[in-house]
C-alpha cells in the first residue's frame, strides 16, 4: 500500500509545492501526523507521531488507529466522531490515548477528510498534540479559582472587584446579600458614596497593591425607621493582566478597585446607647438654658413695650418743662424699670459655644427622632423616616443645628396634638441637591395659612388659640440658625396636608 501514502501526500499537498517539500515538512513537524485509509488503517505517521505515542512508523503502520485508544473515552465521543468525518466533514476534539510503554496522556486530536481526484474521500490526516500538561494546568487554575470563590464566598465581608467604571464584576454571597438588605442596585456604590461623604474623595491615583482607603468608617441609613447601619471599609488597587489579542505585546493591562466592607453595626450600636446617653443629658440641660433664656427673653419682649412709652412720656414732660411730683414719680419709675431690665439682660444666659465641624445630618436627625420618641409615642403619631442612604457632609454647629431640627419636630407635634385631631403623620426626608443638603419636615396638622407664613418667623409668634403653648421662639430661633449657617428655612406654600417646613443648608465648608 505504498501507493496509497504516495497518493495520500499527493493529495494533502498545497498547490505549488514540490512533493520532496511537503514530505520534509510532514516529517519535520512537531506535532503527531497521521495519514489513514477510511477503515482507519494506519498508512503513514511522521517522526512527531513516534515522540508522542512511541510507535514507529514500521509500528504503527498497518495497525488501526484505535491501536492509540485507552478505552477510556466515552463511547459517545466515538460515535460523533465517525458520523462527523463520515459526512466528509473534520473534526476535532479530545481523547484519552495510551502510549506504546502503557502511559496515558490526553491528545488534542483534528481529522480532515482527504478526497481523491473524484471526489469521494479516500484518506483520513490525523493531526494531534500531548496536552496532559496543559490539561493539568487548567484543572490546577480551575481548581484554584473554586477554592477561592468558596474561601470568599465563606468570608463574613461583603467583597467586591470594581472595574475602571466603577461596575461590579466580581462579587462574593456576602455583597450579593448586603445589595439585597439594602434594596439599592450596587451597594458598592453606596459605599463608595459614603467614603467620600464622611472622609472626601480619597480614592487618589490608582497603583497595583496600592490602597485607596483603609478602614474607613461609614454609616448607612434606611427608611422605615430601621436602624442605621455601619461598615468598616477598605478599597484596594489591584491590577489585572489584558488577555485581549491587541494587548499580548502592549502594556495594556486594567487597574480594579478591591472593596471589602465588614459589619460593625453590633460595635457600634454599644458606642451610640452610651452616646445618647450623654446627648439625652446635654439635650436636657440645654434645654433647661433655652427655656431660661426663651422666659427672660419673652419678659424682656413684653417690659421694653411698655417701659419705651414710659421713656417718652417722660422725655415729652422733660421737653415741656413740667416738674411736678407726677413727672418725678414717672422719672423714678423709668429708671427702676431700666435696671430691671439690665439686671434680665445680664441674667439672661449666653448662647453655649460651639466650634464649627463636620455634621451628618442624618444623624442628627435620627437623634432628634429617638429623643422625642416617647412625645411621639404619647401624642400617637406616625413617624415615616425617609433618609437619603448616604448625603454630603456638612460643616457647621451640631449642637445648634440639632436643637433646630428639634424645634421643628417639637412644633409639629404640638401642631397635631390637639384634642379631637384625627390624622396624626409626622414625615421626615433627607436628599441631596446641587451643592447642598435639604431636609423636609412634613406633619398632618391644620397647618399655617399662607398669609401667616412669614409673620410664622417673627419672635413669640403663635397660631394656638388663646395664648401660646410654648414661650414661642421655636421658628425664629430656627431661621437664625440657619441664617448662621447660610441656608434657607421656608415653609412650602404648595403644602396642602398640613405645613411642611424646607430646610437647605450648603455642603461646602463656611466660616461663621
Amino acid at each position: 500500500m505504498a501507493h496509497d501514502t504516495h497518493i495520500a501526500a499527493d493529495t494533502v499537498q498545497p498547490a505549488g509545492i514540490l512533493p520532496e517539500v511537503f514530505r520534509e515538512a510532514v516529517a519535520q513537524a512537531d506535532v503527531a501526523i497521521s495519514i489513514t485509509d477510511t477503515a482507519a488503517t494506519i498508512l503513514y505517521v511522521n517522526p512527531g507521531f513516534e515522540r508522542v505515542t512511541g510507535y514507529s512508523l514500521a509500528e504503527a503502520r498497518g495497525q488501526n488507529q484505535s491501536l492509540l485508544s485507552a478505552k477510556t473515552t466515552p463511547p459517545a465521543v466515538y460515535t460523533q466522531l465517525w458520523e462527523t468525518i463520515g459526512k466528509g466533514e473534520p473534526w476535532s476534539g479530545r481523547l484519552v490515548n495510551r502510549r506504546r510503554d502503557g502511559s496515558e496522556y490526553l491528545a488534542d486530536l483534528m481529522i480532515t477528510p482527504v478526497r481523491d481526484g473524484d471526489g469521494r474521500v479516500a484518506n483520513y490526516l490525523g493531526i494531534h498534540r500531548d496536552i496532559t500538561e496543559l490539561h493539568r494546568l487548567e484543572c490546577q487554575v480551575c481548581n484554584q479559582k473554586a477554592l477561592i470563590e468558596s474561601v470568599v464566598d465563606s468570608a463574613p465581608l461583603a467583597m467586591a472587584l470594581l472595574d475602571g467604571e466603577r461596575r461590579v464584576v466580581l462579587d462574593n454571597l456576602q455583597y450579593k446579600k448586603l445589595t439585597s438588605e439594602l434594596g439599592v442596585g450596587e451597594a458598592a456604590k453606596i459605599i463608595l458614596d459614603a467614603v467620600r461623604a464622611e472622609h472626601g474623595d480619597t480614592l487618589g491615583v490608582p497603583r497595583d497593591g496600592a490602597q485607596a482607603f483603609a478602614d474607613r468608617e461609614i454609616r448607612i441609613d434606611r427608611e422605615g425607621g430601621k436602624a442605621p447601619r455601619w461598615f468598616s471599609c477598605t478599597g484596594t488597587w489591584v491590577r489585572s493582566v489584558n488577555a485581549a489579542t491587541y494587548a499580548f505585546f502592549g502594556a495594556r493591562d486594567s487597574i480594579y478597585l478591591l472593596l471589602i466592607a465588614k459589619e460593625i453595626t453590633q460595635q457600634r450600636a454599644q458606642q451610640e446607647q452610651a452616646r445618647m446617653a450623654a446627648l439625652q443629658a446635654m439635650m436636657a440641660e440645654e434645654n433647661r438654658v433655652s427655656g431660661l433664656r426663651e422666659s427672660l427673653s419673652a419678659a424682656l419682649f413684653h417690659m421694653e413695650g411698655p417701659m419705651n412709652v414710659l421713656a417718652s412720656v417722660v422725655a415729652m414732660q422733660g421737653r415741656r418743662g413740667q416738674h411736678d411730683p407726677t413727672a418725678a414719680a414717672l422719672g423714678e419709675a423709668l429708671r427702676a424699670g431700666q435696671q430691671a431690665l439690665d439686671t434680665l439682660r445680664r441674667a439672661t444666659p449666653d448662647l453655649i459655644g460651639e466650634s464649627v465641624s463636620a455634621a451628618n445630618i442624618n444623624e442628627l436627625l435620627r437623634d432628634v427622632l429617638d429623643l422625642a420618641t416617647v412625645r411621639l409615642l404619647r401624642a400617637g403619631i406616625m413617624v415615616t423616616w425617609k433618609p437619603q442612604a448616604t448625603l454630603p457632609v456638612i460643616y457647621g454647629r451640631p449642637v445648634r443645628l440639632r436643637s433646630m431640627f428639634k424645634a421643628l419636630v417639637d412644633n409639629a407635634i404640638d401642631a397635631m396634638n390637639t384634642k379631637g385631631w384625627q390624622r396624626r403623620e409626622l414625615t421626615v426626608v433627607t436628599r441631596s441637591r446641587a451643592g447642598s443638603v435639604e431636609v423636609l419636615i412634613e406633619d398632618s396638622g391644620p397647618g399655617i395659612p399662607p398669609a401667616l407664613h412669614l409673620k410664622a418667623f417673627e419672635p413669640f409668634f403663635t397660631t394656638n388659640p388663646g395664648g401660646v403653648r410654648h414661650a414661642g421662639t421655636g421658628l425664629s430661633m430656627a431661621q437664625q440658625v440657619v441664617a448662621d449657617h447660610e441656608g434657607i428655612i421656608e415653609i412650602d406654600a404648595d403644602y396642602d396636608s398640613g405645613c411642611r417646613m424646607r430646610v437647605a443648608l450648603p455642603c461646602q465648608r463656611e466660616t461663621f
